[in-house]
């Protein structure tokens, strides 16, 4: 099995941490809103990558975290003057069923946040007892100065005047700095609030999955997954705060899938081509449909999203369909000159393998 792994720049033989068996941690969505068809395409990837592994005969683990408690869902639940549960819990629902109409195979273990802050607790407690985090008046923060291997998958270069620090997390364009484990309660944050022994606040969004991916699948782990926009700065930051408690390497393989333009635009609620799979439905296109269409794309190539793309590919899909509802079980081959009845037989099974099996 060949995988293209971000770390290294270059495709891999994979080896698992434990023969025969593999444990992937998945980037889940954050549940403030609708998933917009740019997450489902790196939730299609997530199920292929499960689905050869399974194909090849390993027992996998598939573990995917959803954030329901940060920036974005606390923001939402104060518009909505609904509790922050109440918020994302429906949110997650809408997302479960938007995978499951995509035919994406519900993870093993759906992990979310609320549900792991000791965890986390007690990873901030690690970093502060080492001197690797630090206090401020609003937040407990990481040192990336302290971690000299700091945006080693992203390829970042460190120099002095970039290690002022903000209590935001969304970044300035490859702009690192130290970023926030912790963040001491707000009035803003209302009920979003748990105690620590540093103080009473809500954890950061990196360290969330730093914590939720150790507990579910240990201090390694065979293969860490998310679209390509994760990669700076969230998953430099899982890197740098889990090696920094664990002092072990934390993902052996890391995946990354390719954006997805519409019209040749980069996907944004201001552009309002912010499209969700109720608006493909609308368009008359199944989600298998916009399924299949994915798959003719190499996942870590950027895909320009336009209706018409993708009603050719529903046409395609629908012909492949019927194709496949015609098949007798008798071999035909459809040839006038029968003294070719010896052509060359094609071994399509290890054909698929050796293609799906090389990234």
């Amino acid at each position: 099995m060949k995988i293209f792994n971000t770390l290294s720049g270059e495709k891999e033989e994979f080896k698992p941490i434990k023969e025969g068996s593999v444990g992937i941690y998945n980037c889940g969505p954050t549940v403030y809103d609708t998933a917009h068809i740019g997450n489902l395409r790196t939730l299609v990837m997530y199920d292929i990558v499960r689905r050869v592994f399974e194909y090849e005969g390993y027992t996998v683990t598939q573990v995917m975290n959803i954030t329901d408690v940060d920036d974005k869902t606390i923001r939402r639940s104060r518009e909505e003057s609904k509790s922050l549960e109440e918020v994302t819990r429906h949110y997650e629902n809408l997302f479960l069923e938007d995978i499951h109409s995509m035919n994406i195979l519900t993870p093993h273990q759906i992990l979310r946040a609320t549900g792991h802050i000791k965890e986390m607790i007690e990873m901030i407690s690690i970093l502060l007892e080492k001197g690797i985090a630090y206090p401020t008046k609003d937040g407990v923060y990481f040192s990336i100065g302290m971690f000299p291997e700091y945006g080693k998958i992203a390829n970042i270069k460190l120099d002095a005047e970039v290690r002022e620090r903000i209590a935001k997390d969304e970044y300035e364009k490859e702009n690192p700095r130290d970023f926030a484990l912790w963040k001491f309660w707000t009035e803003a944050d209302g009920a979003a609030v748990w105690e620590a022994p540093f103080g009473k606040g809500r954890p950061g969004w990196h360290i969330e999955c730093s914590a939720m991916a150790i507990k579910a699948l240990g201090d390694t782990i065979d293969i860490h997954a998310g679209g390509s926009d994760l990669l700076f700065p969230h998953h430099t930051n899982e890197i740098a705060q889990s090696e920094a408690v664990t002092g072990r390497k934390f993902v052996n393989c890391w995946m990354h899938g390719a954006f997805m333009n519409v019209n040749d635009e980069k996907m944004a609620k201001s552009k309002g081509n912010f499209l969700k799979l109720a608006d493909l439905q609308d368009a008359g296109i199944s989600p298998l449909a916009f399924r299949y269409w994915l798959l003719t794309s190499h996942y870590r190539s950027p895909v320009n999203f336009s209706i018409e793309a993708v009603q050719a590919g529903q046409n395609a899909f629908i012909r492949l369909i019927e194709a496949f509802l015609d098949f007798s079980t008798e071999p035909v081959i459809h040839d006038d000159h029968h003294h070719h009845a010896h052509l060359e037989q094609i071994d399509y099974k290890s054909e698929f393998k050796k293609a799906v099996t090389d990234d």
